[in-house]
């Protein structure tokens, strides 16, 4: 299981490496958007195993309108940094509007029982608060022209090192559960191993980007935490649907959800530093 878990990383991440360096926004926006419906997918069969039925296509098509106004306003940015936070601000309340519109509709038009209608706003509601708005941060993170693509790879690797660590020292030396209801794999020593290898990635990219080293760990920091809620959050929906992994589609991991979980807040925690501290100017 090991060495399938580790022939799947070795492929996959060189490809997300070449696409979040060599990749223009719009390419970094379609990977984005074909993640984010595999992921949501998986999220909808987890509602599934509960009788909580989405409304797919529509999350679907507002997670797709949300990726394309995050390209479309990043793009149209610029140069100017000081509009990133309003633009994607603006356009998240105004993708969340759609979609509420659009739920308010199909419970009242579609033919499904009455009963339905509170669980199907409900998984609906977190599919797209959960999965697809988190990830569509990853496209104004490398569209920034304070060195995006780099960033972003920052998130990618200091998620990716957190996780391996955790991994393996929670393997080896793991012995307190770190939330033994959710997921009794989990030990906090994993956890704190997992945040000293985010932490010492950090460290490597201080040699690579801009951004001061203080505010590096401090990314790193929230980044990996972050990361870690959201690892713990996916355990909780996978154990409430009954369910070992969120799918099978990647060998050694399980399914897409299960890779990208810890990413999935990890990215905008990040984005959101940049913005609203923007340690280039301190």
């Amino acid at each position: 299981m090991t060495g399938t878990r580790v022939l799947t990383a070795l492929v996959l991440m060189p490809l997300a490496i070449v696409i979040v360096l060599f990749g223009s926004t719009a390419v970094v926006a379609v990977a984005v958007a074909v993640l984010t419906i595999l992921a949501l997918w998986e999220y909808f069969a987890l509602g599934d195993a509960i009788g909580h039925r989405a409304y797919r296509l529509w999350i679907v098509t507002c997670a797709l309108l949300l990726i394309f106004l995050q390209w479309k306003e990043a793009y149209g940015v610029g140069t100017s940094s000081s509009a990133f936070p309003l633009t994607s601000f603006v356009v998240v309340t105004f993708d969340i509007s759609i979609y509420v519109l659009g739920v308010a509709v199909l419970t009242l038009f579609n033919r499904r029982p009455l009963v339905e209608s509170l669980p199907a706003a409900g998984i609906s509601s977190s599919a797209l608060l959960l999965v697809a708005v988190p990830l569509s941060f990853a496209v104004p993170l490398h569209s920034s022209p304070f060195e995006g693509h780099r960033l972003l790879l920052f998130a990618l690797a200091i998620t990716w090192a957190g996780d391996t660590v955790a991994y393996f020292v929670g393997r080896s030396l793991g012995k307190h559960p770190l939330a033994p209801k959710i997921s009794p794999k989990k030990t906090w020593e994993g956890s704190i191993g997992g945040l000293l290898g985010s932490l010492v990635t950090a460290y490597a990219f201080h040699f690579w980007l801009s951004v001061p080293l203080p505010h590096l760990f401090a990314m790193a920091f929230l980044g990996n935490v972050a990361g870690q809620i959201g690892d713990l959050l996916e355990s909780a929906c996978k154990r409430s649907a009954g369910v070992k992994d969120s799918g099978g589609l990647l060998p050694g991991h399980g399914g897409i959800l299960d890779r990208i979980d810890a990413l999935i807040l990890c990215i905008p925690v990040i984005w959101y530093y940049l913005v609203l501290v923007n340690p280039r100017t301190l």
